[in-house]
């Protein structure tokens, strides 16, 4: 499960977006203690860091230049300064991607994800999702719940993963084909089904029955929270 950690001080939005954030799987928390923020990343090591451009005691800018000193941690910045000196002088110190407040939930997740992608999914970095006790580890293709484990086809692992990082929403049917088709083999609507109910048997073998759950007519999403 990838850390992400936030560096913002409103309350109000920290607080929604580290819970809309677990809800998609992620282990996200935010800075307590503003005049520690370097301290905070060393001991926890989160895999990404949220960082706002106003700060109690020192600005974004220069806990980013610090944390480049020593990490390469990618860094998504979240401000309400929108003007392109802001951008350019986060970049300058290390940012690896801008966003201005307010901002879509939805469109944060995604630019998570290909930030995370981009940094580790070259690096060889083991991940694991979870969702309701399930582990789902992406690397060997194995699900596991409370000691019971099962093995995953590689198009049974595609549909899982999608549906695990897009949980909470409802994954259409041409997404998922579209998801399968784009690795190496075209997956026509009767497959798909084929594949969704070998998948379905697995979680049931393990006692995870009814975790993927059908929008008739549109397409799948994971038993809710």
């Amino acid at each position: 499960m990838y850390k992400i950690l936030m560096v913002e001080d409103d309350m109000v939005i920290a607080r929604k977006t580290t819970q809309f954030l677990g809800s998609w799987g992620y282990d996200a928390k935010c800075v307590e203690v503003f005049d520690r923020v370097l301290e905070t990343v060393n001991e926890w090591n989160p895999d990404l860091v949220i960082m706002d451009v106003s700060l109690p005691y020192r600005n974004g800018f220069e806990w980013t230049r610090q944390i480049r000193l020593h990490s390469k941690v990618p860094i998504l910045f979240l401000s309400s300064a929108d003007d392109a000196m802001n951008i350019v002088t986060a970049v300058s110190q290390g940012a690896d991607d801008y966003m201005t407040k307010p901002f879509d939930m939805q469109v944060l997740a995604f630019k998570i994800q290909a930030l995370l992608r981009r940094t580790y999914d070259f690096a060889g970095k083991t991940r694991t999702l979870e969702h309701h006790g399930l582990r789902f580890n992406t690397d060997e293709n194995t699900i596991s719940l409370e000691g019971r484990t099962a093995e995953l086809t590689r198009n049974e692992a595609r549909i899982l993963r999608m549906l695990m990082e897009r949980r909470n929403v409802i994954v259409s049917r041409e997404d998922l084909m579209e998801g399968l088709w784009k690795t190496d083999c075209y997956v026509d609507e009767n497959a798909l089904s084929v594949n969704v109910n070998r998948l379905r048997k697995k979680l049931d073998s393990i006692g995870a029955a009814g975790f993927i759950e059908t929008k008739k007519g549109i397409g799948y999403r994971l038993c809710a929270d």
